[in-house]
């Protein structure tokens, strides 16, 4: 007799939500796993990435998300975006990946076919949410890159259009985006000033932070020091002290907001923010822009090719297992994480 094939799982599991609310409402259930489509990649998921993103999005805060993310209750009941994985199948119409190839990107939310999650041991979305993993990376590292760093680059090469021997500080250098942005910087020639806590100050030093800031030491909007440009992701001080740091042509750009989630503003403090940035900056020679990043896969790709140059390196403070994604998110909301925090998807 012939032997038979071993049947193919049609389940997986998966963190789940069906509410908004804190990391309580989480739950890691055995769900039915997502069948590639003619467009789609599946990915058999080695690990992911914690993002604020994230927990922004599982509590519905600031209640501008649930114009997108559902009014009541969320659209999604997966949870988790950043990825790397090995590419399980792909539809007919892909032509980038094959079986086998290991790939990581921005595969869950949004981004999912099937509205799934990255904190999942499956997720299918299409050919260009991913890129070839870097070959220097273990999956855990390349899964912390496509969110923070994305926003890092964007930042500061975009927005904030940093030059060769510019002074650039960077507030909030020892979390995920910040740790990113040090890099990033020094990779396009920039002096780099970075502002962290005690703890950290050796850390973001050694990522290449030409100068270094403890904030619990010295407030850097009082030192008479000037930058060319500052990419503030702790905004952890007013526009305007902000400001006095800036050259007369300096750039400021916020892509971060204070805090954990019970100290987050609110729908109206955020559009008053932006509101405030957008109005100063009529009245002034300095540029003052806020920023949100959005996904590129030029731009992951540039990421991938920074990695491999050894230009940049993910900095990962802790990594959980999938069934500890609850306490991973909790732990980031602290607001404490030396760079990034990492899911593992063990048992594949």
């Amino acid at each position: 007799m012939t032997a038979k094939a071993p049947a193919q799982a049609t389940t997986m599991k998966a963190i789940v939500r069906h509410s908004y609310g804190s990391s309580d409402v989480l739950e890691l259930r055995d769900i039915d796993k997502p069948v590639v489509d003619d467009d789609g990649v599946l990915v058999r998921v080695r690990a992911a990435s914690v993002n604020a993103y994230d927990w922004h999005l599982l509590r519905g805060r600031p209640y501008l998300v649930r114009m997108f993310a559902g009014l009541r209750k969320p659209k999604n009941t997966g949870v988790g975006v950043d990825v790397a994985g090995l590419v399980e199948a792909v539809g007919k119409n892909v032509t980038q990946f094959r079986p086998g190839d290991e790939v990581f990107g921005q595969g869950g939310g949004a981004f999912a076919a099937h509205g799934g999650g990255a904190f999942a041991e499956y997720v299918c979305a299409g050919e260009n949410n991913f890129v070839l993993k870097p070959a220097n990376l273990t999956f855990e590292q390349a899964a912390a890159v496509p969110m923070a760093g994305s926003t890092a680059l964007q930042g500061l090469r975009d927005k904030g259009q940093v030059q060769p021997g510019q002074k650039v500080l960077i507030n909030g250098a020892a979390g995920g985006v910040g740790t990113f942005a040090v890099q990033i910087a020094k990779s396009f020639g920039a002096d780099v000033t970075g502002v962290c806590s005690t703890r950290n100050v050796d850390m973001v030093r050694s990522i290449g932070a030409d100068h270094v800031v403890d904030y619990t030491r010295e407030d850097f909007t009082r030192s008479g020091q000037r930058y060319d440009l500052m990419l503030d992701v702790a905004a952890s001080h007013s526009l305007s002290a902000c400001r006095r740091v800036l050259s007369s042509n300096g750039i400021f750009v916020s892509v971060g907001s204070a805090g954990g989630p019970d100290e987050q503003p609110g729908s109206v403090e955020v559009l008053v923010g932006v509101l405030e940035i957008l109005l100063v900056s009529r009245f002034t020679s300095q540029k003052l822009l806020p920023f949100l990043a959005k996904f590129s896969k030029e731009d992951l790709t540039v990421l991938k090719e920074l990695t491999e140059a050894g230009k940049v390196r993910p900095v990962i403070d802790r990594r959980y297992p999938l069934s500890e994604v609850p306490d991973a998110i909790r732990y980031l909301e602290t607001g404490h994480a030396q760079g990034k925090v990492v899911i593992t998807v063990s048992g594949l």
